[in-house]
């Protein structure tokens, strides 16, 4: 007598994510936010070859000079050529906006996936970062370089840790709705091992919102090294970002308000193209929004 023998079950896996970049020019607002982020990033990758002057040279003869054909967007307090200098400011702050957003991710991440599959750990790792949120992120940033000391590592540093409970939180919400998913509970009565749950069923399910996240997280560093540098308690005052040009400018906004506009006119329109490409990113991504949408 022949004995059937049943199938033996298997794991969903989840596909790999594969990331469309057509929602960059979904409408014609996300197009041309695209496409000035797109410039605000290529001038200062090619400052080097754009920039007409030195950003750091001093001539005190040319100071506060208006907009001509030798200084297009005239000079400040020093003579330094304002162009050259916002140029080469948008390499810092554009740096330390990235990098926010990678470390940030990066350690939110495992904190997330960590406390959203561990019950015993989430209740002292969820109060930990309760306890930095309650605290606000300027004078955290603020604090963080007092002690430390103004440099660019360090205003990074500053930023970030503001950041990493708000993406830790993001990750163990998200964990904790997908492992209640029955491919999980599937995989952990089958003996899978942890690493491979959490690589293959848990981890692509954070990659969407953390992409999202993470526009939100440059766009706010971005805007926190502006206003640090502003206060004057950034990076080192020589150093040309956006926010030490504006604290510069500041004590001659009445005389050349120009010295303010240029600087926080890029800034603006930075920050703005960021959040307007996160915001197409989360309609993109969202799987409910398409639903909702599929069902009109």
């Amino acid at each position: 007598m022949a004995i059937e023998t049943l199938p033996e079950p298997s794991v969903p896996i989840t596909t790999p994510f594969r990331p469309r970049l057509g929602f960059l020019t979904a409408t014609p607002i996300i197009a041309a936010a695209t496409i000035c982020l797109a410039l605000v990033i290529a001038s200062a990758v090619l400052a080097p070859w754009l920039s007409p002057h030195d950003p750091l040279l001093l001539a005190p003869a040319q100071r506060l000079r208006p907009a001509s054909a030798q200084f297009l967007l005239g000079t400040d307090a020093y003579g330094r050529d304002v162009l050259s200098r916002i140029l080469y400011g948008g390499r810092i702050s554009l740096l330390i906006g990235l990098g926010a957003a990678v470390f940030s991710i990066g350690v939110g991440l495992v904190i997330g996936l960590v406390s959203g599959f561990f019950k015993w750990i989430d209740a002292v790792m969820m109060r930990t970062m309760d306890g930095l949120m309650a605290i606000p992120s300027i004078l955290l940033a603020i604090a963080v370089v007092s002690l430390s000391g103004a440099s660019v590592m360090t205003v990074l540093i500053a930023i970030t840790i503001p950041e990493i409970p708000r993406v830790a939180r993001l990750v163990r919400s998200v964990v904790l709705s997908a492992r209640e998913e029955p491919y999980v509970e599937a995989a952990i009565s089958l003996g899978s091992s942890l690493p491979k749950i959490m690589w293959r069923h848990l981890l692509p399910n954070t990659i969407a919102p953390l992409i999202v996240q993470g526009t939100y997280v440059c766009a706010s560093a971005i805007l926190t090294e502006a206003i640090l540098s502003f206060l004057g308690t950034g990076i080192n005052p020589e150093t040309p970002t956006w926010g030490n040009i504006m604290a510069e400018g500041r004590a001659f906004f009445q005389i050349k308000p120009s010295l303010i506009f240029w600087p926080g006119l890029v800034l603006s329109v930075a920050i703005l193209s960021i959040n307007l490409i996160g915001d197409a990113a989360r309609d993109a991504l969202d799987p409910r929004l398409k639903q909702r949408e599929g069902g009109k």
